[in-house]
Order: structure tokens, then C-alpha cells, then sequence
């Protein structure tokens, strides 16, 4: 087991829980108890429980390893309906999910903070922390939200936020560095660009079309330094020092064996700067 899986964590976004069986007809459970098999054997830390129906909380639940070896992160519903409804939606997912506390809880965005209810909703994430229902408390941020701004005023203890070989620039600019420096942990999601790089550019969607030369650049580079897009993906998020933990999305068990064996092999020699993009039509779709 190597330090770059301990620090990889896995998103159940992509289980399809809440979805039919797949192609073959295999249950989603059977596929998700796959995938966390493989997930926990191979030292994966954080698992980041998607918002789904509560359906696909008992599906979760049967498809997870007994003990459970991850360290859970859950997401409090939007702040709308007050911090009870929030609080009240919390204890029910982690009783589907079979869990007394969970390592961490973060706010549904930044953005949903600076709502008139967001105050009284981050007081409610922290009494929550303070009863002992989690350790954590975090917020997602974008570039759009100044990540260091929103860290400075909320004060958590983790912070979720894109960065990937396309999309640098809160490494560039110093901001995941000024978080991590404040004692925050950097969780980095949304590494695999949405896919962009793994698009023939044939198949690339309208709107990267501006940006079609710099990704195409980044794959001839990838292919020169003879490593392919997932490896890069992969050894460019893990060795950056800022991110405590790098959250991946799989759909099935066969792509979680393909990450564990990228994220094990060695990171690829090259050069990072020429990968990185600036239009913005195109950040904002691979960040999302």
C-alpha cells in the first residue's frame, strides 16, 4: 500500500444507486459492494456519501465493508427550510446509512452560506460537530467564491475544491497553499475534468471547442511522457502537497481497479504548466 492511496478518496455520486441495474443487468448494490470492496482493501481513506434518496442510503449501507474502514463525509441539504430540517436530514441519512457519527460535514456550497439562513446554518454544522456527530466541518468553494476569502470567515476545518491538470488555478494562485497554510485541510475533487480528457476531440462537446488545442496539447504531452490521461490525472492531484485528501468518481468496479493501479504507479515526469487552461467557458464546465 502506498501513501498516494491512503491520501485518494472515493465519491458515491457515480454509484447509480438510485438507478436500475446496468446493461448486464447487474444490481447497482452488487456493482457499489464491488467497488468499496476494492476501495477499502486497497487503503482508500475518505468516502464522500453523495445526496441521493433514501433508497440509495440502504442500498450504500448493504453494499458496505463490515468493519467500515472509511472516514465518511456527508453533505447538509441546502439551508431553505432552517438549520432544524438540516439537522433533522443529517440524523436520518446517517441512521439509512447504519453510522452514529461520521468523520466530516460540509456545507452544500459557499454560496448557500452567505444566504440569509447560511449563518444559522454553519452554527448548527458546528453545535453538530461540538455533540460529537462529526470531527469536521468544511465548505465546497469554486474560484468564483475566493476560497481564502470564505476560509478567513467560516474557519473550517476542510475545504472541498477543484484542481486538476486543466483547471490550476487555485494552485497558481496561491490559494489552496494560504488554506492549507491556515490548518485547513485541502480535499481536492473534480480531478478527471468532467472527462475532457479523455474525449477524442471528435466527441468533445460544443463548448470545449475553444479550448480544443490546449486540451489536445495536453494529451500529445501526456502521450509523450508515455503515461495516459489517468495517470496524469491521478499522479498530478496526488503530489500536490497542498491536498490532504483527492476525491475520485467511479461507475463501476472495473474503473475503481483502474484508479488504484494509476494512483500506484509512479507519478509521470512532465511538465504540469503547459497543461493548464484560461478559458473560462471551459473551466467552468470541468469544474463542476
Amino acid at each position: 500500500m502506498t501513501s498516494n492511496l491512503t491520501k485518494l478518496g472515493l465519491g458515491t455520486a457515480q454509484f447509480g444507486l438510485d438507478q436500475p441495474p446496468g446493461g448486464r443487468g447487474r444490481p447497482r448494490e452488487a456493482e457499489a459492494r464491488e467497488i468499496l470492496s476494492i476501495a477499502g482493501r486497497s487503503g482508500l481513506s475518505v468516502l464522500e456519501v453523495g445526496r441521493g434518496s433514501a433508497t440509495a442510503d440502504t442500498h450504500l449501507r448493504g453494499a458496505m465493508p463490515q468493519p467500515n474502514p472509511f472516514r465518511i463525509t456527508l453533505t447538509a441539504i441546502r439551508p431553505d427550510r432552517g438549520p432544524d430540517a438540516v439537522e433533522a436530514e443529517l440524523r436520518a441519512q446517517m441512521l439509512r446509512l447504519g453510522v452514529e457519527r461520521v468523520d466530516s460535514i460540509v456545507a452544500p456550497s459557499a454560496t448557500d452560506l452567505f444566504s440569509p439562513l447560511g449563518p444559522k446554518l454553519w452554527e448548527r454544522l458546528k453545535a453538530l460537530k461540538d455533540q460529537g456527530l462529526c470531527r469536521r466541518v468544511g465548505v465546497p468553494v469554486y474560484a468564483s467564491d475566493d476560497p481564502v476569502g470564505v476560509a478567513r470567515r467560516f474557519k473550517p476545518d476542510l475545504v472541498q475544491a477543484p484542481a486538476s491538470l486543466l483547471d490550476q488555478r487555485l494552485l497558481l494562485d496561491g490559494s489552496l497553499t494560504t488554506i492549507a497554510e491556515m490548518g485547513v485541510e485541502v480535499h481536492l475533487r473534480s480531478i478527471f475534468l468532467n472527462g475532457a480528457l479523455f474525449l477524442p476531440p471528435d466527441r468533445a462537446p460544443s463548448h470545449l471547442k475553444a479550448a480544443a488545442g490546449r486540451i489536445s496539447r495536453a494529451r500529445r504531452l501526456i502521450a509523450e511522457g508515455r503515461s495516459d490521461p489517468l495517470q496524469a490525472a491521478l499522479g498530478f492531484a496526488l503530489t500536490r502537497p497542498e491536498a490532504s485528501a483527492v476525491l475520485v468518481g467511479v461507475t463501476s468496479a472495473a474503473e475503481m481497479s483502474a484508479v488504484v493501479a494509476a494512483a500506484m504507479s509512479p507519478p509521470p515526469d512532465l511538465d504540469w504548466d503547459e497543461m493548464a487552461i484560461d478559458d473560462p467557458e471551459t473551466l467552468a464546465w470541468v469544474a463542476a
